[in-house]
């Protein structure tokens, strides 16, 4: 008798069934096509494309604009409370001898000294606060180009440092009181006497040389320049006594730690530093936390139109319950029906999410080109829209709309390879 076949062990030997790779994207492009027979599921799957398009271009404009604002305030800010700022803890003060080791150390790093007091000036019969700061007028210009851009050249400079009483203000105050050049302001101090108990008040004339504008209304109305050496007599401090000095590094964080320790290996525990983000932190944590709950809210227009890819999916399954069910039957695996529904949700929000990145590039080119919107200058100190696109927020974006693409195609998908072959071929 011959012998008997296992067939158990034949079927190991013969490799399972697979349709082809051209007839999965044949299947596909054919159930992604314009259907005249369903009109309403193509309707369905382009509201999806168009939905998810205009969600990704309204977040990479908006992250550019919270960018561009944030990075505007940034620089304003960081010029006015210059990166770095050490300064001492009591009334020892900082020696003119420390600042020449630290430059002497931080070659790559500027430094200009300062004094500081507070004062009540009256120009032309009205009384205004003020925070006089005073400087070395070629040091400063160095580190900070608003003050820098208040004198026209170094002779002015040099004008600001012979002068003793000389005194340069924000715009502001300087239209506001119609002042020119040379025009004199009355200074009030406070002097605290010997005994202790009594504030006598000291006053002083000084001539106007220059004014400033930084762009930010709080500062240029309350902050005043004038020379160092005026203010030091004012004070009666010696020469080469400072309250502290303003510094610029290129790296204020990492020059912040590298200056603590110097000044801790010298035993000067008495001089405190403070970089510009810690004077602004509040103002900065707001910032991000107002960006970070804008992209959230706006990931949320990708998510609803990631819901019209689900219907759109779900109806064409149903719409071709017969064609998945011969699929099944001549051999195409489950698998593979998933994989062809799973490629249409995707070819729907994928080319939705590049129909938003090209529109939001018009988009920003036409904001950046053409004075569309406009911001009050002197709220903003700007009158452009400013836009700075980051290049983390615009991967986050695209990989958010694609997980969320991937999530909402999963599911229909996944319904279409679990159709019953023998209920459908039975009753359809």
């Amino acid at each position: 008798m011959p012998k008997q076949l296992n067939h158990t062990d034949r079927s190991k030997d013969i490799p399972p069934r697979t349709m082809p790779k051209s007839i999965v994207w044949f299947l596909h492009k054919k159930f992604l096509r314009f259907d005249r027979t369903q009109p309403f599921i193509s309707i369905t799957a382009l509201l999806a494309f168009l939905g998810i398009g205009v969600g990704v271009m309204v977040l990479i404009v908006a992250m550019a604009i919270m960018n561009g604002m944030s990075k505007e305030f940034e620089k304003r800010l960081f010029v006015m409370s210059y990166p770095l700022t050490i300064f001492a803890l009591n009334q020892q003060g900082i020696r003119d001898d420390l600042i020449q080791e630290l430059e002497g150390r931080f070659s790559h790093m500027r430094f200009s000294p300062y004094l500081y007091t507070q004062a009540v000036a009256r120009i032309n019969g009205s009384m205004e606060a003020a925070m006089l700061f005073g400087v070395d007028a070629h040091k400063e210009a160095l580190i900070n180009p608003v003050f820098a851009k208040a004198f026209a050249n170094k002779d002015e400079r040099d004008y600001f440092m012979q002068e003793r009483f000389s005194i340069v203000v924000g715009e502001p105050i300087s239209n506001a009181h119609f002042l020119t050049l040379g025009d004199k302001i009355t200074l009030f101090f406070t002097q605290l006497e010997p005994t202790g108990l009594v504030l006598s008040p000291i006053m002083k004339r000084f001539m106007l040389v220059g004014s400033f504008s930084s762009g930010i209304s709080s500062y240029d109305s309350a902050y005043m320049y004038a020379n160092i050496q005026a203010l030091g007599a004012i004070k009666n401090l010696p020469q080469g006594l400072y309250d502290g000095v303003h510094i610029y590094s290129p790296k204020p964080m990492e020059d912040k730690q590298n200056l603590r320790q110097y000044l801790d290996s010298k035993g000067l525990t008495h001089i405190g530093i403070e970089g510009w983000w810690e004077r602004n932190s509040n103002l900065f944590a707001a910032m991000n936390l107002e960006k970070n709950v804008l992209f959230i809210v706006l990931m949320l227009i990708i998510l609803m139109a990631s819901f019209n890819i689900i219907s759109s999916l779900l109806m064409v399954v149903m719409n071709r319950r017969k064609e998945i069910a011969l699929l099944l039957s001549l051999g195409a695996s489950r698998q593979e029906v998933q994989k062809i529904f799973f490629a249409i949700g995707a070819s729907i929000g994928l080319g939705g999410i590049v129909f938003g990145v090209l529109l939001s590039g018009v988009v920003l080119w036409v904001l950046d080109t053409f004075p569309i919107v406009s911001l009050p200058a002197d709220v903003y100190g700007i009158s452009k829209l400013p836009l700075d696109l980051d290049m983390l927020d615009f991967i986050a974006t695209l990989v958010g709309a694609i997980i969320i693409i991937c999530l909402s195609s999963y599911y229909p998908a996944k319904k279409a390879s679990k159709i019953d072959i023998l209920s459908v071929l039975r009753n359809e």
